[in-house]
């Protein structure tokens, strides 16, 4: 039996007051997939947004957050990333989430519980989803075993003096002033902590996503690489970045996609309570035959300046398209326009 999957970036509801507004314009799109996640980068919470200004948390009017996700069909929702932060705000969105009936992995009241996947059950298959930040606060913000918080996975950071010529525009050692490599690479512990829940929710799903928090500006480091194609040996079917507010670029590893970075989804006010500008983003479709993956595509989004959030005309969108191929082949897959889809392919594979 067929099967459709919708997956979004960043949605971030806070400074929202009126729930018909950021997916109205998404609704026959959202109708048309048979599940819909989403990375919500806002806590539900009564602290209605403190977080904009004192504090790392992004707090969003519940009651306003609850209808607009409920509404217009967003099923499952990601908690794991930098802003869903304080013990109390995610205990409060989680309820909120719960009493909604919206999936949610990610954040919880014990590591265990953040840790935990959300399965959702739709035409006889059983879609799992797990998500991790590697973007975190160094406090009170790691879920642990007798306090709230979220799903982390650490990455490194190392600085390595370019001593060998590795490419012909690196100078020679005798010039002061040489910059860095900047070297990434995911923690050996954390990546065990990734294939167990993989694994765990593997035992209980036919399909499992698996979602991360990462990044920096456009570039996919190495770290994001080693955490993705291990989620992929380990048995994810596909995997989705958010984080940089960027449309990153893709590749096929395996057999499946690997969305690095899908950008703002649902996105008007930052830190700060600074408005983000003309921001694109990507909202990625999957189609399977029972549990095999049978396409993987995407489309361009945007807001407006009411903050409604549209699919692009992709005749529009020539130079971000053609910028994006060129990164995604780099990486491993190719991009090639169908209508108003880019459908994502290994690069020697035919249409």
């Amino acid at each position: 039996m067929s099967f459709s999957l919708m997956l979004t970036g960043d949605v971030n509801l806070m400074n929202v007051d009126d729930p018909d507004v950021p997916f109205r314009r998404m609704r026959k799109t959202f109708e048309s997939a048979d599940l819909v996640f989403s990375n919500l980068e806002c806590c539900l919470s009564d602290r209605i947004n403190e977080g904009s200004t004192s504090v790392e948390g992004f707090f969003a009017n519940p009651d306003v957050a609850q209808t607009a996700l409920k509404r217009y069909g967003i099923d499952v929702v990601g908690l794991a990333n930098n802003v869903n932060y304080g013990e109390q705000a995610i205990n409060e969105s989680i309820a909120y989430l719960d009493a909604a009936g919206i999936a949610h992995t990610g954040a919880g009241a014990s590591d265990v519980k953040a840790r935990a996947p959300a399965i959702v059950t739709r035409k006889g298959q059983r879609i799992g989803f797990i998500q991790k930040s590697s973007v975190f606060w160094a406090t009170n913000h790691e879920a642990t075993k007798h306090a709230a918080g979220i799903a982390v996975l650490r990455g490194h950071t190392a600085y390595q003096v370019p001593m060998y010529k590795m490419k012909r525009e690196i100078p020679p050692m005798n010039r002061p002033g040489i910059p860095p490599y900047i070297v990434t690479w995911a923690d050996k512990d954390h990546l065990k902590r990734l294939e167990d829940d993989i694994k765990a929710a593997r035992e209980n799903a036919d399909i499992v996503i698996a979602s991360f928090h990462w990044g920096l500006n456009k570039d996919v480091l190495e770290y994001m690489k080693e955490i993705a194609h291990h989620a992929i040996d380990m048995g994810a079917d596909a995997v989705i970045g958010h984080g940089p507010h960027y449309s990153l670029g893709v590749e096929v590893y395996r057999g499946k996609p690997i969305f690095y970075g899908l950008g703002s989804f649902s996105f008007h006010t930052g830190h700060g309570g600074h408005t983000h500008g003309n921001w694109i983003g990507m909202m990625a479709k999957l189609d399977f035959d029972g549990s095999t993956l049978t396409r993987a595509a995407f489309e361009f989004v945007r807001h407006n300046d009411i903050n409604e959030t549209y699919i692009c005309d992709l005749a529009d969108e020539t130079e971000e398209l053609r910028d994006l191929q060129k990164r995604s082949l780099e990486l491993g897959a190719r991009l090639d326009r169908e209508g108003n889809e880019v459908v994502v392919r290994a690069p020697d594979a035919q249409k």
